[in-house]
């Protein structure tokens, strides 16, 4: 390991660890590397760094990242011998894996291949259980990891590793809340789901929440096909579960099965698909798809999967909506009454990032059954509103930096596409459209030359049905919200309460990090971790309190981001212990990425609400530690940078963030500083949202004809001209 990594396990900055060399003549002498950049032994590191008591700083999952890379895992059978040691740790006690911890090396190899050994029939491999002695380090750090972050948590870095080594591209999870929406589309409580791009799982964990009990996936990445079973297993652990790993389109692994919902998210933009050797595929009922239409082809694959009456819900990039290449085939699914509906996503829903994605539902046409006269087009990129604190709904910015799936609001997203879903599949005829909305266009209507299925082509041609004194209430309300946010912001904005440092140089403290004031009694750091892996918590506390399952809205990073209150899914937490959150409490959230504030006071609105998995909590004790001064210093930008790991995500750690020891009357004046510049970041996010609103409906209204420019104004402006007009 480098000289770098040595820093981050310690928690010190680079050059205490060149300090030490220095400084200590026992400290480990260079095993490899340069005499510009040497190399070290990572136990012989620990056992110095444990020899002074300095604890590891790195979180169970870094320390598996880092001994994964370091020892090395190993290929074929041995990564899934890893994956079923999860499967098996996963189901054993806090106190079991501490003491597979501490076992000598042979013993601990032995006792992870009987581990292994006993999930074996759940998650066949093709070779006898087998890990070696120079495998110890690493059974170590997985028991560890397990048994403090979650069998997932594990699942999610070994998988990292054999990602890196098979060179795939294209792998990513879908983001749970988007994964939830799709469950959701889905009628009723389908009893038999299909993924036939399965990737990690998310998708068909999200429809066993939901009560699906035979689930069945697909994935040409064999890495990817063991994740998902593995991690099903976790998640359902009472489900049948069926996963194999080949190619869906060149190799269907059920081409006889037959299910009652399929869902998808299937790699987009792919032309060697198999488009010449499969030209006569019978699941080809509504046309051959042309060489760049891969997206069409899935489709097909998912309607020829489906029972008869049963849905499918695809995420897929615009352009499957209107190429030329696809015309023939869309017309057709949308002839036949395969085609339900058609949601347009916000950008930044899910990679990539850049590209607002759709969402295809699809039914399989009954014989005999119904006919199906329209179909169903939402424009929810045009609808996403972020919710204020204290309730406020603010319409957020389409602009750049907007639209990361972090920084959405996926309950009210989820609540409008799932409310005009709902109220059209339960009466299509009935169906009123919502202008700039949702939108039910006849059949009659979609099939002309180019068959476009664009949501906002077809959505926001609507809009001219808005009634114009509707509108024009709707603009004065939010020219009025837009005003007295204005003053609110300016009056905010005017207030001094702080100076410059006397002595024209930046004041320096000492500083401690958050696990020493943990240790002393200062604090308490807590955080939600799976049911039965309670163990070890950052700062030495318990994983959480409250019980399952929760009824009460989550507290998220994205709600800290955004300034919302509480808007997780209680769903999520199923089989966690998650702490209740209080009045006071500190919260930072786990990921450094996106827009936003990382970290924020618990209010009123969010007492009592349960702490979401990708949140730290840190409870201070009033007598020692101000509450603002707190979140002002775990907050700030070099704190959150020093505490964070990875590369394109960073992952925060708690205990390595660092706070300055002041007196509690001193802490409190920063205190009330930092409470102003939160007041200040509130207000101008309010401001802005209003503003994009308020500049929405009016140019909305005047393109669409319910507003017309005052007279007085033009001429105005014309008189300041010098009357010219334009030549």
């Amino acid at each position: 390991m480098t000289a770098a990594e040595i820093s981050r396990i310690a928690g010190v900055t680079r050059a205490t660890v060149s300090n030490w060399r220095r400084r200590h003549e026992d400290f480990p002498a260079p095993t490899g590397g340069t005499e510009s950049s040497p190399l070290y032994d990572l136990e012989a590191v620990r056992a110095w760094l444990a020899s002074r008591g300095h604890e590891s700083a790195a979180t169970p999952a870094e320390e598996l990242r880092t001994t994964l890379r370091l020892h090395g895992q190993g290929g074929g059978s041995r990564s899934e011998h890893s994956l079923l040691l999860v499967l098996s740790a996963a189901g054993r006690s806090p106190e079991e894996l501490t003491t597979a911890t501490r076992l000598p090396d042979a013993e601990l190899v032995a006792r992870a291949e009987r581990d292994a050994a006993t999930v074996a029939e759940a998650v066949p491999t093709a070779d006898p259980v087998h890990f070696e002695a120079g495998d110890a380090p690493m059974l170590r750090a997985l028991y560890a990891c397990v048994r403090d972050e979650g069998g997932q948590a594990a699942l999610a870095v070994l998988a990292e590793r054999e990602l890196e080594d098979s060179a795939a591209s294209g792998a990513y999870q879908t983001p749970a809340p988007l994964a939830d929406l799709l469950a959701r589309l889905i009628p009723g409580s389908p009893a038999r789901v299909l993924d036939p791009a399965c990737g990690s799982g998310s998708l068909l964990a999200a429809v066993a929440r939901r009560g699906s009990h035979e689930l069945y996936g697909q994935d040409t990445l064999p890495v990817q096909a063991q994740r998902s079973l593995v991690s099903l297993k976790l998640t359902a652990p009472e489900a049948t579960v069926t996963v194999r790993a080949a190619d869906s389109l060149r190799a269907d692994a059920f081409p006889d099965l037959v299910v009652d919902a399929v869902v998808c998210n299937p790699p987009y933009g792919v032309r060697d698909w198999g488009h010449d050797e499969l030209a006569y595929d019978p699941r080809w009922a509504y046309g051959v798809p042309a060489r760049a239409e891969s997206e069409l082809a899935w489709v097909q694959h998912a309607l020829a999967h489906l029972t008869p009456g049963g849905y499918a819900a695809l995420l897929l990039p615009p352009a499957a909506a209107g190429r030329a290449s696809g015309r023939r085939v869309r017309a057709e699914l949308v002839r036949s009454g395969a085609l339900r509906a058609v949601i347009a996503l916000p950008v930044g829903a899910s990679v990539p990032l850049h590209v607002g994605l759709q969402v295809w539902v699809l039914q399989r046409p009954e014989p005999g059954g119904p006919e199906r006269k329209s179909v169903l087009f939402v424009d929810a990129a045009a609808e996403t509103v972020a919710v204020g604190r204290g309730g406020t709904a603010v319409p957020a910015a389409r602009s750049r930096g907007v639209g990361r799936s972090a920084s959405l609001d996926w309950p009210a997203l989820t609540a409008r596409v799932l409310g005009v879903w709902r109220a059209f599949i339960e009466s299509p005829e009935a169906f009123e459209s919502e202008p700039g909305v949702a939108h039910a266009a006849s059949v009659v209507d979609l099939l002309d030359d180019v068959v476009d299925l664009t949501p906002a082509r077809l959505v926001r041609a609507s809009r001219a049905e808005v009634d114009p004194a509707e509108l024009s209430a709707e603009v004065d309300a939010a020219r009025r919200s837009l005003v007295g946010a204005a003053k609110s912001l300016a009056r905010t904005a005017g207030h001094e309460g702080w100076s410059t440092a006397g002595d024209g140089s930046a004041r320096e403290w000492r500083t401690a990090t958050a696990s020493d004031l943990a240790r002393g009694g200062a604090l308490t750091l807590l955080r939600t971790v799976p049911e039965g892996t309670r163990g070890r918590a950052e700062g030495g506390s318990e994983g959480g309190s409250g019980e399952q399952p929760h009824a009460q809205a989550v507290l998220t990073g994205s709600d800290i981001a955004r300034g919302s209150g509480p808007t997780g899914d209680p769903a999520e937490l199923r089989g966690t212990a998650a702490p209740l959150i209080a009045v006071g409490d500190v919260l930072v959230r786990a990921v450094a990425s996106g827009d936003g504030p990382m970290a924020r006071v618990a209010g009123d609105e969010d007492t009592g609400a349960p702490l979401g998995p990708h949140v730290h909590l840190f409870r201070p004790d009033p007598a020692r530690l101000d509450a603002w001064f707190l979140v002002g210093f775990l907050g700030a930008e070099e704190n959150i940078a020093g505490a964070s790991t990875g590369s394109t995500v960073l992952t925060v750690s708690p205990g390595r963030l660092r706070v300055p020891l002041l007196p509690l009357e001193e802490q409190r004046r920063y205190g009330e500083a930092f409470r102003h510049v939160h007041e200040l970041r509130a207000g101008a996010r309010r401001a802005t949202g209003l503003a994009e609103e308020t500049a929405r409906l009016l140019a909305g209204g005047l393109t669409g004809g319910q507003l017309l420019p005052s007279k007085e104004t033009a001429e105005v402006r014309g008189s300041g001209r010098g009357g010219d007009s334009p030549r």
